[in-house]
């Protein structure tokens, strides 16, 4: 799972018939660094079905790969990332930080 911000939502013309009528967000991951106010964001963006209703600037976990079409089984949708919550709020222990980006 990662954390990721929320910047924007899509819009598909053409979709697989399973995907039809789903809300589609496009999101940053966010690393350590970043959330921790001492990193820039990279260009990095990920598409993700979201049933959620996160609003742009939103912190959310992101599910990806396999996982990610796990909350529609035992139906099968082709989807590779999933808003598995929005984060109403964060709080990094900086020691800890410092440590991790020693490493």
């Amino acid at each position: 799972m990662k954390i990721g911000r929320v910047v924007g939502k899509i819009s598909l013309v053409k979709a697989h018939p399973s995907l039809i009528g789903m809300r589609w967000v496009l999101a940053m991951p966010q690393s350590l660094a970043v959330l921790a106010g001492k990193g820039k964001e990279t260009d990095e963006e990920v598409i993700a079905v979201d049933e959620l209703g996160a609003t742009p600037g939103a912190l959310v976990a992101i599910t990806d790969g396999r996982e990610a079409a796990a909350p529609f089984e035992p139906d099968r949708k082709p989807v590779d990332a999933y808003i598995a919550g929005i984060l109403d709020d964060l709080r990094i222990d900086e020691a800890e930080v410092k440590k991790l980006l020693k490493k």
